[in-house]
Order: C-alpha cells, then sequence, then structure tokens
C-alpha cells in the first residue's frame, strides 16, 4: 500500500543541510501534510554512512534501521531533528503527546559485508518495506531475524532500479 508510505528527501535534513531546527521544520512540514497514519521513511546520512528513519508520527514511534553490523545508536543530531519534528506535529494537531518519542532499533537487518554498501542497504530496506502490503517491517527486521548480507542479486536489483530510475529523469 504505496499510499501508506511517504518519503523525506534526504537531502534537505542529513548532515550539513541546515540548522537542526530548519530541518525539524522541513520533517513537521511533510508530517503535517498527512493524517499522521502514514509511515515515512527517511534515509539520513550523518556523514559518510547511510541509516533508515521511519516515522509513525501519530503512535509517536520512530524505527532505526542501520545496515552496519554491531551494536548501533542513534545519531544525536538525526534524533534532535526528529524529535523536534514530532513536538512540532503534535502542537499542529493539537496533542500534548509524550515527554519523548519512542525510539526502537530494528537489528534484524540484513548487513552490509563492507563499509561502501550502505546506500543501496537502506533503498533495499525502502524496497523491501513498500513491497509488503501488510507494512510489517516491524516484524521483518526484528531482533534475532536473520542478518547475513542480502545476497548480490538483490544488491543488484535496487541498482538496477535505481539507474532507470535516474536515466528516465536525466534531461539528455
Amino acid at each position: 500500500m504505496c499510499t501508506m508510505v511517504g518519503f523525506i528527501d534526504p537531502a534537505v535534513v542529513s548532515a550539513n543541510a541546515g540548522t537542526i531546527t530548519s530541518r525539524s521544520r522541513i520533517v513537521a512540514g511533510r508530517l503535517q501534510k498527512t493524517d499522521g497514519e502514514q509511515i515515512f521513511m527517511m534515509p539520513y546520512n550523518p556523514g559518510r554512512h547511510w541509516i533508515l528513519l521511519i516515522m509513525r508520527a501519530k503512535r509517536e514511534t520512530v524505527y532505526f534501521l542501520d545496515p552496519l553490523p554491531g551494536p548501533r545508536v542513534v545519531d544525536e543530531e538525526a534524533k534532535n531533528i526528529v524529535n523536534s519534528a514530532l513536538k512540532i506535529y503534535n502542537s499542529h494537531i493539537g496533542r500534548q503527546g509524550r515527554k519523548a518519542p519512542i525510539w526502537k532499533t530494528l537489528s534484524g537487518t540484513s548487513k552490509q559485508p563492507s563499509s561502501v554498501e550502505c546506500g543501496y542497504y537502506v533503498m533495499r530496506f525502502m524496497r523491501d518495506i513498500i513491497m509488503d502490503p501488510s507494512l510489517a517491517f516491524e516484524k521483518t527486521f526484528a531482533k534475532g531475524k536473520e542478518e547475513a548480507p542480502y545476497p548480490q542479486e538483490a544488491i543488484d536489483e535496487v541498482r538496477n532500479e535505481w539507474a532507470e530510475f535516474v536515466s528516465l529523469h536525466l534531461e539528455l
């Protein structure tokens, strides 16, 4: 159900894209254009690495997916941006809201085999989520699930789809 999924442009929220305040307002503005039931995927790059944050505004819940192996923590700047955006969203809909959003690390994601595949892995996470009509990503990527790297075919598939998309939108 793609209508239940929204995307936030990583170019306007990742590191060095402006102040935390301005980036929070951009995210909040995106959330305010929906009923809050939609999930929002926000690829984020704190600097030389891609992660995926998924927001459920009405539930005040944020999911953190990181393709790097080992225990991972959410970048503080990303956390501040999203927490502030959810406060702005709550204010916009006239809701008191929680003191702080719930953050859940989904550690059962496939793990990249070296240090260069993170962008493709984040794109693959997003693809897997939107291809599942039940949007059961929380179960799909739960702790204890398979953490092996994606097979090369899965990464090639997302690379090819991305290349096709870009070539359709390039001005020749």
